[in-house]
């Protein structure tokens, strides 16, 4: 198959390098790429978002499968315009993709399927949602019901924050479209764990669970990001326990979809929270996660093109279930000085070339210099992935490598996965 891949993160370029092994792929190509995966394919200048440019592309290298790493195209409607034009495409359509880009048709659908998630109630009316705040028992959970680049999500600890961010969405209409309509809902607490399912509306095959860590600081301190690093498995996720998310969550979740006449084709994210009254929905999500990709295909003992061309044909069943490695993986995020605020790019990043060869660079905010050389291009550089036998091996592994890669204002959280490691010390912190 000739395939491309559409997106330029770090998940994009895991996709690559996992496409790449698959002896069913021998093009393949990624829009717009990065340094890392112009290594392994053909990047073709065209952003993720341009939709018609995408699908011209795909009809002119004769691509045979499209497989779609971000939301924003997905909602977009990038499956409905590619099969609208013949085109063989892994991913919702932007009807089935709403299950991110709106969060309150998101909980209708969890009510309607009865899958546990936080209690919550939706406005447009800012003095309706201020009096919804300040009878809310703190701490209160603001949602802009759109997509908002990650930050349409306040955890606030008083009403007074709450009421901020319930004025800045509502009122001052600060994330545009996305915020114009508000979910508070109540807050949960627990570990947060990510569980994907590869699925074509029928049949599900879960992936292996994963754990990421959103802010910026060690310690769960700073702002929110895209993510500062991952693991996989999640030692406290056992094999009954992911059959019951996929029982209690997944599958209604894609039936209940179904019933509406809509068919998810892709890769169905829950982020959830394992509560004392089990697991429960804090997000859905219409694609692969990213950082928790760069650990879960680490982990694959299985042909990635296969399932894909499985999900876009609607036939996933024909294709054998995913096998996993023994073992975890750790991913830890390399980022620039300032991010998530405002930073510099442009640095040369060194010591990619002389990295362990039990250590892989995913790239994210890389491009190739005038030079020839990588540099820096945005907030989230590079994610460095390790093997081990276990989470403390692989934790060890990834960042006894860390140091080896240099470039100016470079950050990174050290604590990802040590709870793994020391969960009494991690409690108490």
């Amino acid at each position: 198959m000739r395939v491309m891949v559409v997106g330029s993160g770090a998940r994009e370029h895991a996709l690559a390098w996992k496409l790449r092994q698959s002896p069913l792929v021998d093009a393949l190509f990624v829009a717009p790429g990065n340094a890392g995966t112009a290594a392994i394919a053909t990047n073709l200048p065209i952003q993720a978002n341009d939709v018609p440019a995408l699908a011209d592309a795909a009809q002119e290298h004769g691509i045979d499968l499209t497989v779609v790493g971000p939301e924003d195209p997905l909602a977009r409607g990038l499956v409905d315009h590619f099969q609208s034009r013949g085109l063989l495409v892994a991913g919702p359509t932007a009807a089935a993709a709403r299950i991110e880009s709106s969060k309150a048709w998101a909980k209708e659908i969890m009510t309607a399927a009865g899958v546990p998630t936080a209690s919550c109630r939706t406005y447009v009316d800012l003095d309706a949602a201020l009096a919804a705040v300040r009878s809310a028992e703190p701490p209160i959970v603001v949602k802009a019901d759109g997509l908002a680049a990650g930050k349409g999500v306040v955890v606030a600890p008083t009403h007074a924050e709450a009421e901020a961010a319930v004025r800045d969405m509502l009122g001052a209409g600060t994330l545009g479209e996305a915020g114009r309509c508000v979910l508070i809902e109540e807050c949960l607490t627990g570990q947060e764990v990510s569980l994907l399912a590869m699925t074509d509306g029928e049949t599900i095959y879960p992936l292996i669970p994963a754990c990421d860590y959103k802010r910026v600081g060690d310690g769960d301190t700073g702002p929110n990001t895209g993510g500062m690093g991952a693991y996989a498995p999640v030692p406290a996720v056992d094999a009954a326990l992911q059959q019951e998310i996929v029982e209690r969550i997944i599958q209604p979740t894609v039936a209940e979809m179904r019933r509406r006449g809509i068919i998810y084709r892709g890769v169905l994210y829950a982020g959830l929270i394992l509560t004392a009254d089990g697991p429960k929905v804090l997000e859905f999500n219409c694609r692969m996660g990213d950082p928790e990709t760069q650990v879960i295909l680490p982990l694959l003992d299985g042909d990635l093109a296969a399932l894909f061309d499985g999900i876009a044909r609607g036939r996933l069943g024909d294709v054998p279930a995913p096998r996993w490695h023994d073992g975890a993986a750790v991913g830890v995020v390399l980022a620039s000085g300032g991010y998530p605020g405002s930073y510099v790019t442009g640095y040369p990043i060194h010591g990619l070339d002389t990295l362990p060869e039990d250590i892989i660079a995913f790239h994210a905010g890389t491009a190739v210099g005038d030079d020839g050389s990588v540099v820096t291009s945005g907030g989230r550089v590079l994610t460095l992935v390790a093997r081990g036998p276990d989470i403390s091996g692989a934790r060890q592994r990834v960042y006894a490598a860390v140091p080896g890669v240099e470039f100016t204002d470079m950050v990174y959280r050290q604590d990802i996965a040590l709870r793994e490691t020391q969960p009494r010390a991690a409690a108490r912190g």
